[in-house]
């Protein structure tokens, strides 16, 4: 087949990867916009909306397994179509992160409890902007932009056990609440989890380019050893 066939199909592949990327980004700013206003309506929105997310991951995935077996890419272009299918999943369950949270939000409904909403709103602009960086890292290749990415990992993790701390000492003073408080900390966990899938993503890049699987360690991990 014609190169040129193999580079207008990957562009496309890009294209749609970038357009997942938003559709993500959107769902969780917008179930993070409900979590905060206590936005019932605007909470079911985001959970009938995943269905939209979970189509197009499915539609990239097809596509960029019809062009591994029509174009027989080797090297670098099979690299980036393989990493194309993690990135997809990855996405994918970032959408299903922000379903999470529009479903609590539904179940918190008008329930009298205090959300600690500036720590989350934190870690989710926090996470929301690694992952635009972290696929614009991606589609452009460049793993110098990826590498500098995951450290941020450690400002989510630093917020998420600091709300866990303070969402467990409020179960202690309202062991009344317990049930609903604990629907938050699934909030915090996927918050820190969404984090934890962009680093996946930085990884995906740096293979690209440098055909090498890696775990990029953060500052606070290697202070462990």
């Amino acid at each position: 087949m014609p190169r040129t066939t193999l580079d207008r199909e990957i562009h496309h592949l890009q294209d749609e990867v970038l357009l997942l990327g938003s559709m993500v980004e959107q769902a969780l700013l917008d179930t993070m916009d409900a979590l905060k206003r206590r936005d019932v309506e605007a909470a079911r929105r985001v959970y009938q909306n995943d269905h939209l997310i979970n189509e197009k991951r499915f539609a990239i995935e097809n596509a960029t397994l019809i062009t591994i077996a029509t174009q027989q890419p080797m090297a670098h272009d099979l690299r980036f179509l393989a990493a194309i299918l993690e990135v997809d999943t990855e996405l994918e369950r970032m959408g299903d992160y922000a379903k999470g949270i529009a479903k609590i939000v539904i179940s918190l409904n008008d329930v009298a409890i205090s959300i600690p909403n500036q720590e989350l709103t934190e870690m989710s602009q926090l996470a929301v902007g690694m992952l635009h960086r972290a696929l614009s890292a991606f589609v452009n290749e460049d793993a110098n932009l990826a590498q500098t990415i995951p450290p941020e990992d450690d400002q989510v993790d630093n917020l998420f056990n600091h709300t866990y701390h303070q969402l467990v000492t409020a179960m202690i003073a309202n062991p009344q609440l317990i049930d609903y408080t604990n629907l938050l900390l699934w909030v915090v966990h996927n918050l820190e989890r969404t984090a934890d899938r962009v680093v996946n993503i930085c990884e995906r890049t740096v293979f690209i380019v440098t055909g090498e699987l890696m775990e990029i360690e953060s500052p606070e991990d290697e202070e462990i050893l």
